[in-house]
């Protein structure tokens, strides 16, 4: 596990060689040799590359800057490769920039000068610390030193959050393309607490995948032994509101997973279980498959009935 000099002094004489090349690939894109699913996975949260400059406008360790990771989630959902879905992974840490928030959740307290774009100024999110840029980690501490340029708002937004979004929105219109449907699954996980389940998913109530993509889902991870739950506290976050269209032959589900069952939370560190907890998500997926021919189904019957 890497610590603060460790990062710090990456960048070397002024230079930031992890920013440099979060820049110019801010994202890694795994793609099966052939798609035979119209399934989509992304993991917006379980980047680590930290930049040395985002590290020294710090005030907190390289630790508790983890704390906001999901981490080792893109190493949990790999099985995707295996059922023939892509995964999109973001390399660069939530706390530098979330991708599940609307571009506009900027909190322009948090800059020096006017903001260049529109500010979504009664985010709820924002104003818990919360926003596209946050201000502060899960455990409510404060991120930065002092105030950031206002250009870096729009050179993060620029940069990393809408190469990262144009990438995902060409994955699920390429899986309608050819499946005539989409499903995108996003992947999360979630502190550990009493009595909470293994799994959450999140469907934004029904409003942003059919009853039959979420029932699919629920039974496929409980016939690999996880307890699930549906849509409390995690009913969805902006990407599922973003691409959830049902009515328009596009799902999207966001994942759930307790950090508790495969790591280590205070030191962020796998733990023993990791390995059997990612081999039964592989093989959930592997019946997450399903829904591709459950909703062809559907739309097969939907034509007929016209």
């Amino acid at each position: 596990m890497f610590n603060r000099k460790q990062i710090v002094e990456s960048g070397g004489h002024g230079s930031d060689p992890v920013l440099g090349m979060l820049r110019t690939e801010p994202f890694a894109l795994s793609e099966p040799p052939n798609r035979t699913t119209p399934l989509v996975f992304a993991s917006p949260h379980s980047g680590r590359l930290y930049p040395s400059t985002f590290v020294r406008e710090s005030r907190l360790s390289a630790l508790n800057l983890r704390r906001s990771e999901d981490a080792f989630v893109d190493e949990l959902f790999a099985g995707a490769l295996e059922i023939g879905a892509p995964l999109i992974v973001a390399r660069f840490p939530r706390a530098f920039l979330d991708l599940n928030r609307s571009p506009a959740e900027l909190d322009a307290a948090m800059f020096e000068g006017p903001l260049s774009m529109a500010v979504d100024a009664v985010s709820p999110r924002v104003s818990a610390g919360l926003g596209v840029i946050p201000r502060i980690v899960r455990d409510g501490a404060e991120i930065y030193l002092g105030k950031l340029a206002a250009e870096e708002a729009e050179d993060r937004l620029a940069c990393f959050y809408r190469p990262y979004h144009a990438a995902l929105t060409r994955l699920v219109d390429d899986a309608r393309a050819q499946y005539a449907v989409a499903v995108l699954i996003d992947c999360h996980s979630m502190p550990a607490a009493a009595a909470a389940p293994d799994i959450i998913l999140g469907d934004r109530y029904g409003l942003s995948a059919a009853p039959i993509v979420t029932r699919i889902a629920e039974r496929a991870f409980e016939t690999q032994g996880f307890r699930v739950a549906r849509n409390i506290p995690y009913a969805g976050g902006f990407t599922t509101q973003l691409h959830g269209r049902p009515a328009r032959g596009v799902h999207a589900l966001q994942i759930e997973v307790n950090r508790g069952l495969y790591m280590d939370e205070e030191r962020i560190l796998r733990t023993a279980s990791f390995p059997e907890v990612a081999s039964r998500i592989a093989a959930a997926l592997k019946d997450l498959a399903q829904i591709g021919d459950a909703l062809g189904s559907l739309a097969g019957l939907a034509h007929a009935a016209e």
